[in-house]
C-alpha cells in the first residue's frame, strides 16, 4: 500500500492512498463469501457459489463495492499510521479508482482522504517556566468562617413571626403565567433568601413580606417551551424560619468533634484551612502554568473541529443546526479546543499514560458527580464509545501535574515550593502502581465533597464547559426552580455519557485536582457524638433547601411544622 500526504492548510491534509489487487483480496474474498450466502444459485449450495458465478449473477461491481466498504476504514488506518499524521474528526473520502469490473481481475483500489490534522505546536522549554503562586496566610476570619459553617451543620431552623430578611429559610407556592396560560406551578418548597438559585426577582419580591402576603412580579423564563419569555409570577411564602446556630463552647467542640475544647476545635480548623489553602497553590500553581503555555504558543484551530464540537454542543440542548447560539459559543468552543490540542501536544511529549485504576477512578468520581451508579455510568459510557474521550482528558490532567515538576514554582517571598504532595513526584511514578500513593490521591476519593468548599470553587470541572455556560437554561420555567440542582444534574449525566464535550482540562480533579481538598471537611467525631450528629444532620437537612436532594425533603418536613 502507497500513501501520500498534501498539505491543503496548516491544519487539513488530503491523504492519497494506492492499495495493490493482491492487498485487496482477502477482502474480496470475504465478499464473495458473504454474498454468496445471501443468493439462491440452482446447483449449487448456498456459500459455495464460485466467483465466477456470482460476477455472472449479480456483477463484480457489487462484489468490489462490498469489498471497498468493508476494508476502507481499515485501509485509511493504516494510511494515518504510515504518513502519522494526527486527524481530528472524520474523513471525507473519495473513491477514485477500483479494480476492473470486466474483464481479467486485477488493478486496484485508489481514494484519497480528506481530514483535519492536529497543528504542529512547538512547547516552550518546561525547566524555564518560572511561575509565583500565593502565600498560605490563615486569617481568623478564615478559622471563624470554617467554624461557622461546620455550627450551620449542626444547626436548627426555628420559626419566626416577622417579615422576611436575607438568609430566611421559607416554604413558597409559586405559579407562572405567561399571557392567560399557567405555563408552571410548585407547592411547598423551601428556599433560602439571597440563594438566588430559582427566578430572578424572587428575592426582593419576598424579602420584606410576611407568611401567607402574596407577592406578584415579572421574570424571564429560563428554560422550557417558553424560554426568555417574560412571565407573570405569583409567589406565596407559606412559613418563615431563621438559622439557630449552636453556641461555639466546649460543649458544640465535644459534640461535633473529637476535641474536648472550643479552642482545640479552632486550632484543628486552622490547620484544615491552612492544608485547604496549600492544595488550592497546586491549582493556582496549575493554572498558571495553563495561562504561561497558551501565551507561549500560537496555532490555528481547525474549523471543521470548531463546526463538529457546536454541532454536538447544539444536539445535546435540543437546538437545531442553524440556531444563533452555536455562534454565540464558538469563541469559547474554539479556545477550550485550543487548550485540549495543546495538552495533547504536552501529554505526548511527557510520553504520559493513562492506567486502569486512574480511568476507574475517573469514571467513579464522575459517576457520583452526576449522581448516578457507576456501573450504569461506565456501561453508557462504553456503549456510547467516551471510554477513549476520558482517557485523553485524563492524560490532559496528567500532562499538567508532570510538567509542573519541571517548572519554578515560587511563593511571593521568591522561595521555592513544593508540590510534591499534590503533583507526584517522577520517583514515585518510577516506583509503579505498588508504591505508597501520595496525599492527592487519598484525596481523590473526597473531590466531590469538595465541591461545597468556598476554597474549592474551581473543583467543578464543568464550571468551564461549552454545556456549562447555559447551564441556567436547562432549568425548565418554574418548576426548575423546585430542584434546579437535580434538574441540570440528569441532563449533565446525559451528555457526560453520550458524548465527549469540549471541555476545559479538568486538572482540577484529577491529579492536579486532587489538591483540592474538602473546605467542609468536620474533624473526626468521637463515637458516642455519632447518633447526636445524626440526628442533627436531620435536622440541618430540613434547613438546607438550596441543596440538592435533601430540598424536597426539607420542604415537606418545613411545611409540617
Amino acid at each position: 500500500m502507497k500513501s501520500a500526504v498534501e498539505n491543503l492548510e496548516p491544519t487539513r491534509v488530503k491523504l492519497t492512498v494506492e492499495v495493490s489487487y493482491d492487498e485487496l483480496k482477502p477482502s474480496l474474498d470475504h465478499a464473495y463469501s458473504h454474498i454468496g450466502e445471501q443468493v439462491n444459485v440452482p446447483g449449487f449450495r448456498k456459500g459455495k457459489v464460485p466467483p465466477r458465478i456470482l460476477d455472472q449473477r449479480v456483477g463484480r461491481a457489487a462484489v468490489i463495492e462490498h469489498a471497498v466498504n468493508d476494508s476502507l476504514s481499515e485501509f485509511y488506518g493504516q494510511a494515518v499510521a504510515e504518513t502519522e499524521i494526527k486527524p481530528l474528526g472524520q474523513p471525507s473520502i473519495n473513491v477514485t479508482e477500483i479494480p476492473a469490473v470486466t474483464g481479467t481481475p486485477g488493478g486496484q483500489l485508489v481514494f484519497e482522504a480528506e481530514v483535519d490534522v492536529r497543528p504542529e505546536i512547538t512547547l516552550p522549554a518546561l525547566d524555564t517556566l518560572e511561575i509565583t503562586i500565593d502565600d498560605v496566610d490563615v486569617a481568623d476570619e478564615d478559622v471563624e468562617e470554617r467554624l461557622t459553617t461546620l455550627r450551620e451543620r449542626f444547626g436548627s431552623l426555628v420559626g419566626v413571626d416577622r417579615p422576611i430578611q436575607d438568609g430566611d429559610f421559607v416554604v413558597i407556592d409559586l405559579s407562572a403565567k405567561v399571557g392567560d396560560e399557567e405555563v408552571d406551578s410548585v407547592s411547598g418548597v423551601s428556599y433560602q433568601i439571597g440563594a438566588g438559585n430559582m427566578l430572578d426577582g424572587l428575592d426582593e419580591a419576598l424579602t420584606g413580606a410576611s407568611a401567607n402576603e402574596t407577592k406578584t412580579f415579572t421574570a424571564a423564563l429560563a428554560g422550557g417551551e417558553h424560554a426568555g419569555a417574560d412571565a407573570d409570577v405569583t409567589v406565596t411564602a407559606t412559613a418563615v424560619k431563621e438559622r439557630d446556630l449552636p453556641a461555639a463552647d466546649d460543649e458544640f467542640a465535644q459534640l461535633a468533634s473529637e476535641f474536648d475544647t472550643i479552642e482545640e476545635l479552632r486550632a484543628d480548623l486552622r490547620t484544615q484551612v491552612g492544608k485547604d489553602k496549600d492544595a488550592n497553590r497546586a491549582v493556582q500553581a496549575r493554572d498558571l502554568l495553563l495561562e504561561k503555555l497558551r501565551e507561549a504558543t500560537d496555532f490555528p484551530v481547525p474549523t471543521g473541529a470548531v463546526d463538529a464540537e457546536i454541532k454536538r454542543h447544539l444536539e445535546a440542548e435540543g437546538k437545531g443546526e442553524d440556531d444563533p447560539h452555536g455562534e454565540e459559543v464558538r469563541e469559547e468552543i474554539t479556545q477550550l479546543l485550543r487548550e485540549q490540542l495543546l495538552l495533547d501536544t504536552l501529554s505526548e511529549q511527557l510520553q504520559v499514560a493513562v492506567t486502569q485504576n486512574e480511568l476507574l477512578e475517573f469514571l467513579v468520581s464522575n459517576a457520583r458527580q452526576y449522581g448516578m451508579e457507576p456501573n450504569q455510568f461506565i456501561q453508557a459510557a462504553a456503549q456510547t464509545g467516551q471510554i477513549q474521550a476520558f482517557t485523553g482528558e485524563i492524560a490532559r490532567n496528567k500532562a499538567l501535574a508532570v510538567a509542573l515538576r519541571q517548572v519554578t514554582v515560587k511563593d511571593g517571598a521568591g522561595n521555592a515550593v513544593d508540590l510534591s504532595d499534590f503533583i507526584g513526584s517522577d520517583e514515585l511514578d518510577a516506583a509503579g502502581p505498588d508504591a505508597v500513593a501520595s496525599p492527592a490521591s487519598a484525596k481523590s476519593g473526597e473531590s466531590a465533597e469538595s465541591a461545597d468548599s468556598p476554597e474549592s470553587a474551581d473543583s467543578a470541572e464543568s464550571a468551564d464547559s461549552p454545556e456549562s455556560a447555559d447551564s441556567a437554561e436547562s432549568a425548565d420555567s418554574a418548576e426548575s426552580a423546585d430542584s434546579p440542582d437535580e434538574a441540570g444534574e440528569e441532563k449533565a449525566a446525559e451528555a457526560k455519557a453520550k458524548k465527549a464535550p469540549a471541555k476545559k482540562p479538568a486538572a482540577k480533579k484529577a491529579t492536579a485536582a486532587d489538591a483540592e481538598t474538602p473546605a467542609e471537611k468536620a474533624p473526626a467525631k468521637k463515637a458516642p457524638a455519632k447518633k447526636a450528629a445524626t440526628k442533627d444532620a436531620d435536622a440541618a437537612g430540613e434547613k438546607a433547601p438550596a441543596k440538592k436532594a435533601p430540598a424536597k425533603k426539607a420542604a415537606a418536613k418545613s411545611a409540617d411544622e
